[in-house]
């Protein structure tokens, strides 16, 4: 074993994965601050294994199976985990499929590791859709929820990314789906959260309603239905921006044709920005073309993506490379226009 000391604190190397389905080579440019010695091991496997580093491989496109290689990361490193994974016997030309009795008991060794590299106060976003089998929704989303939790996770939130652009469809026994579920899982109840990162503007309805502000607007006015709910309206009296619903109105990614299953930048970016700041650490273990990372560089966040099919870890790369230096512009999200 040949080691190999930085010259400083930022360093930066050539390594070469082999995945674990391949014996064809790729070579990735990866970014890791290292304080402690590397050891660079001389097998023909995986000549750089990330369980040798003495650091996180930030800034890096790793193409292997996520649940092997996490093994080598070091326990509470991940700041934020946003992926979609593939889906119950669906992508079978990209994936190979999984069938949806199998889902969980293939997933929830995964999610294992996932709870132990996300750190306590990180957060964990999951897009994944039910599977309509013989004529009726499939449970394995819902008992993947209920195993997630004996496992350890908390299931926070659950949001919905509702696809403005969806194409019209005509089934015999139901409507065309234009959403999908967004899973918010925590391992503690505190939990890093920057709300005022994904505020939207108050809209247009407001100038006419605030200047006729009645008695009742000025006091909390509880839900006439008993609910418990009631509201101030005179709170947002002179404000410009208020906090969004848990429903994303983004539409599909149409223009990238090189993966099945690209999901719009904006959605990865919208959770980066609620959950993290920039420096922080965000993973996706399915990152497939590389939306998420590309995500993350363009808020000045390190990312870590693991991809088990080698010409989608050349995609990724080529993506990132492309938005070397280009600046994030702000965007309005949540709007439902």
């Amino acid at each position: 074993m040949k080691k190999s000391k930085p010259k400083a604190e930022s360093f930066s190397f050539e390594a070469k994965f082999l995945s674990a389905q391949s014996d064809i080579h790729i070579e990735y440019a990866m970014s890791c601050d290292l304080t402690n010695t590397i050891e660079l091991g001389e097998t023909s496997r995986l000549e750089s294994r990330v369980g040798n580093l003495n650091s996180l491989p930030l800034d890096a496109i790793i193409c292997g199976d996520c649940e092997l290689e996490l093994r080598g990361f070091p326990p509470n490193c991940i700041d934020l985990i946003v992926t979609s994974p593939p889906y119950a016997d669906r992508r079978k030309k990209t994936y190979g499929g999984i069938d949806p009795d199998e889902y969980v008991k293939w997933f929830l060794p995964k999610s294992h590791e996932f709870l132990r590299v996300l750190k306590d106060d990180g957060t964990f976003i999951l897009n994944i859709k039910e599977r309509v089998v013989d004529g009726e929704r499939h449970t394995f989303v819902l008992e993947l929820i209920m195993e997630m939790r004996r496992q350890g996770w908390l299931w926070t939130e659950e949001f919905i990314w509702h696809k403005k652009n969806c194409y019209p469809g005509k089934w015999p026994n139901r409507f065309r789906d234009s959403w999908e579920h967004l899973f918010q899982f925590n391992k503690t109840r505190k939990f890093k959260m920057f709300q005022e990162a994904v505020m939207v503007p108050i809209g247009e309805w407001s100038k006419a309603r605030m200047n006729r502000l009645s008695e009742t607007d000025h006091v909390r006015d509880a839900s006439k239905t008993s609910s418990g709910f009631g509201k101030r309206v005179a709170n947002w009296k002179g404000r410009t921006r208020v906090y969004p619903t848990n429903v994303l109105h983004m539409a599909t990614e149409c223009s990238y044709k090189t993966h099945s299953a690209t999901f719009p930048v904006d959605l990865p970016m919208w959770f980066i920005k609620l959950f993290t700041q920039e420096k922080d650490v965000v993973l996706d273990p399915f990152v497939g073309s590389g939306t998420a990372a590309v995500a993350a560089k363009l808020l000045d966040r390190h990312y870590i993506g693991i991809e088990i099919k080698p010409e989608y870890c050349e995609i990724a790369m080529e993506r990132l490379r492309s938005v070397s230096g280009v600046k994030y512009e702000q965007r309005q999200l949540g709007k439902s226009s």
